[in-house]
This record gives structure tokens, sequence and C-alpha cells, in this order.
């Protein structure tokens, strides 16, 4: 659990600094920032989705996952579950802890914060197989490069949209922690294809990402997150299917 640790710590320690010491950073200066970095988080995703060689799979996977998505609706109880803590800390009764969670406009709330940053840090490739070599192998090193990454974006997400970035480190830490611990379980499942075709269709999820902080269409991205296991119980089934 070394890699998952790191990467959380890392996310709440920037993630304090960006909030405290770059908060006052001009409300100008915080959009063109957030375009810039939906621009990267477009290619970080495309990037990571061309790595697949099964498009129908994919195919079959967003829609599959935006159906199962719908259907639980996750982005509400993630913003739900962002907003409670926002009011817990609110009921704190210290100006100091008011000032920290207090938006600067409707668009950059607690819970945005909350929900971009958790995706973000979840959904992409190195999570997934950072985590599955942290679990199988005992190897951190992905998951420690995707600290520092993961931990320089907090830096500046958290500067424009407050404290909520700090606790998808939770959500991080849960995420990957749950991977690295289940991935020895299944180990005689996971394949190298598995693998690949889980973390493209998470790179697809992330550029989603992208799109909404440029503007352009709000994406429900959170509604998106079953495709990414989708890859791995289609091929385990197919597995199965041949074989027997």
């Amino acid at each position: 659990m070394l890699g998952p640790i790191v990467n959380a710590a890392a996310i709440v320690f920037c993630s304090l600094i960006g909030c405290f010491l770059l908060k006052k950073i001009p409300e100008r200066f915080e959009d063109h920032i957030k375009k810039a970095l939906g621009l990267t988080i477009i290619y970080i995703g495309v990037k990571g989705s061309l790595q697949n060689e099964n498009i129908l799979l994919l195919v079959m996977s967003i829609a599959v996952g935006a159906v199962l998505g719908e259907l639980i609706d996750i982005d509400k109880w993630m913003n739900r579950f962002g907003q409670w803590v926002e009011q817990k800390l609110k009921m704190g009764g210290s100006e100091t802890q008011a000032a920290s969670v207090k938006i600067k406009n409707s668009e950059h709330s607690f819970s945005k914060g909350f929900v971009s940053a958790s995706i973000l840090f979840c959904s992409g490739s190195m999570a997934i197989v950072g985590s599955m070599e942290s679990g199988l192998q005992g190897n951190h090193e992905m998951l420690f490069a995707k600290s520092v990454l993961d931990g320089c974006i907090s830096l500046v997400f958290s500067a424009s949209m407050g404290i909520g970035v700090a606790f998808s480190a939770l959500s991080v830490f849960v995420y990957q922690g749950a991977i690295t611990l289940g991935s020895a379980a299944i180990s005689g499942f996971l394949t190298e294809e598995i693998i690949r075709e889980m973390s493209a269709t998470g790179s697809l999820i992330i550029a989603g990402i992208g799109l909404n902080f440029l503007g352009i269409k709000e994406i429900k991205v959170a509604n998106l997150i079953p495709a990414v296991f989708i890859p791995g119980i289609w091929l385990t089934l197919a597995g199965l299917f041949v074989i027997y």
C-alpha cells in the first residue's frame, strides 16, 4: 500500500499549498490556466486511449458503462458526498475553516473540485497499471511518478477550485488501494490485453474532463466510470467461454 499512500499524501500536500498560498490568483488567470490544463488533459486522455486494439470493445464499454453509470447516477452521489463534507467543514464554527471552503463563484464549488479531481486522478492508465504493479510485483515506481504529476495538477486545481481538490485524495487512496489489494487475488485473470483495454477506456474518460474544463459541453464524466471495468469483465468471460 506504499504507492497509494504516497499518491494520496502528495495530493493533500500540494492542494493545501495551492489553496492557501496561490488562492489569490486573479480570476482571468484562473480561467486561462484552467483552459490550458483542459487542453493537456484532452491530450493525455487521447494519447492513452490510442493504446486500444479493439475499437468495438471500447465503444461497447463506453456505451454500457454510460448506461450503468446513469442508472446509479454516480455523479449525483459524488456531488452529494462533496457537499456533505463541505457542510461538515463549515459547521466547525471557525472563521478560518469557513474561509478555507469558501467558493469564489458558483462555478468553482467544493464538490466540483472534489469530483473533477477524483475522476482525473483515478481514471487514468497510470492509476490502474501502477496499482496493479504495486500489488502484484511490489513495484511502486509508476505510482511514485503519478504522485509527482498529481501533485503538480493539484497545486493548480486547488488554487482555482478550492479545498475540495485535497479531499480527492480519499478517492485516490480507496480506489488505488482496492486495486492494489485486489490484484493479488485475481492475478490469474489479469492478462496484458485486459490491462491495456481497461487503461485505454479510462484514458478516453479523462479526455471528457478536458472538454468540461474548456467549457465546450458539460459531461457527467463520473457516470462513465463503470466503463473502465467492462473490458476486464468481457475479456475474462470470453476467455472462460473459449476454454470451456
